[in-house]
């Protein structure tokens, strides 16, 4: 989307979790799996990192072509209206884009998506399923998880991959491709996680910086190493490999250096590390989707020895933050990390001593009922208290 008068793309993307993997559940004590996507070499932000799936949302994501597919009363089509406050992202008026849906909406379409270009994976439901969904949020039931439509769609598999290089260059014809299938965005299976803004200090090449909405997807069976109904990505497209870890496993890969996790994600994998299984991740997440969502973005902390990223919370965050990063796009210190780490009390941070050596320092209580990461303990896949060096 055409940036308005702030410097974030306003972008999605999700934290998908499939039950058990292909030896079924995970020796390391967690039954299910997530899906990390290697980006190209090429890439301009954040290039041969391990991410989740996601991307950049399209003004097609706020068409309100979309109600004539979307089941369920307008403005929320049943998903529940949340109690706590909303992250700008979400509540924001889009004056430009006409009688555009509302970014609950929005960004979740974006998400399934871009989730389908760069996995090939559709977060898609029957119309009957759909309207179950609906029915148990009116019902405070909350939504279930995810169940990926059946292996045997209405079109070949190499008519969907066509599909899928179309949907790539024109985002608008995954409208379309909904109405082929006769299936609806599993928009219901969506819980608010997170929001995450890019630092100016860490915008990368060309100065991308992203508003980016992070949602929780459990998919609701024993998958495989890749899920049903899944399509390897192209070797020379954006995303160049797919893999299924648990988090433990993920973190492995990436202290042995197989892998290389950007801080938000790291931070993101690390609070997974407070689930063992499938169920509770999606019970915890469900629920506090309602509390509310909080914006952040990491302050840039320069040392003589690596980077601090001060995090909302840490008592060294600045009551005014620069999010623009027109006044100073990071912050400077001669002091060792070690220095500027002794007698905080309030601590909220992601320390890199290089972008391969991350530790996350957390004793604060998190807003909205949201929680706290956890190591990642590689023997047996449990968590410890995150207030020490991963």
């Amino acid at each position: 989307m055409a940036p308005r008068s702030r410097p974030w793309r306003e972008a999605a993307t999700v934290l998908l979790a499939a039950g058990g993997g292909a030896g079924g559940a995970s020796p390391r004590g967690c039954d299910y799996r997530v899906l990390l996507l290697r980006r190209s070499p090429r890439s301009a932000f954040m290039p041969s990192a391990h991410v989740f799936p996601g991307g950049v949302a399209d003004a097609a994501d706020f068409s309100p072509e979309w109600w004539t597919v979307l089941p369920g009363p307008a403005p929320l089509c049943g998903l529940r209206p949340k109690r706590g406050p909303r992250a700008p992202l979400f509540a924001a008026e889009r004056p430009e884009l006409g009688q555009a849906l509302p970014g609950d909406l929005a960004f979740r379409l974006c998400a399934i998506r871009e989730t389908f270009e760069e996995a090939g994976l559709l977060l898609l439901a029957e119309p009957d399923q759909a309207q179950a969904a609906i029915e148990a949020f009116s019902s405070s039931e909350g939504p279930a998880p995810c169940v990926l439509p059946p292996e045997r769609l209405p079109l070949p598999g190499p008519e969907l991959a066509e599909w899928r290089r179309r949907v790539q260059r024109q985002p608008s014809l995954f409208l379309a491709l909904c109405r082929r299938l006769g299936l609806v965005p599993n928009i219901w299976a969506l819980s608010e996680w997170s929001n995450w803004l890019t630092p100016r200090a860490l915008a990368g090449k060309g100065g991308r910086r992203y508003d980016t909405a992070f949602f929780l997807c459990c998919l609701a069976h024993a998958a495989p190493e890749h899920p049903h109904g899944a399509h390897e990505p192209d070797g020379d497209g954006e995303v160049t490999a797919c893999q299924w870890s648990s988090p433990s496993e993920a973190f492995e890969l990436f202290k042995s250096q197989d892998i290389w996790i950007a801080p938000p994600q790291f931070y993101e994998l690390c609070r997974l590390g407070n689930f063992s299984t499938l169920h509770d991740l999606h019970t915890f997440g469900s629920e506090r989707a309602l509390e509310g969502c909080e914006r952040w973005m990491p302050v840039v902390l320069v040392a003589s020895d690596g980077q601090i990223h001060i995090l909302p919370g840490d008592e060294l965050y600045p009551e005014d933050p620069d999010l623009t990063g027109e006044r100073k796009p990071v912050l400077t210190s001669n002091k060792k990390i070690e220095e500027l780490m002794k007698g905080v009390k309030k601590l909220h941070r992601m320390v890199l001593r290089d972008p391969r050596n991350i530790s996350v320092h957390v004793n604060i209580q998190q807003k909205y009922k949201h929680i706290n990461p956890r190591l990642l303990d590689s023997k047996n896949g449990n968590g410890a208290d995150c207030n020490s060096k991963l």
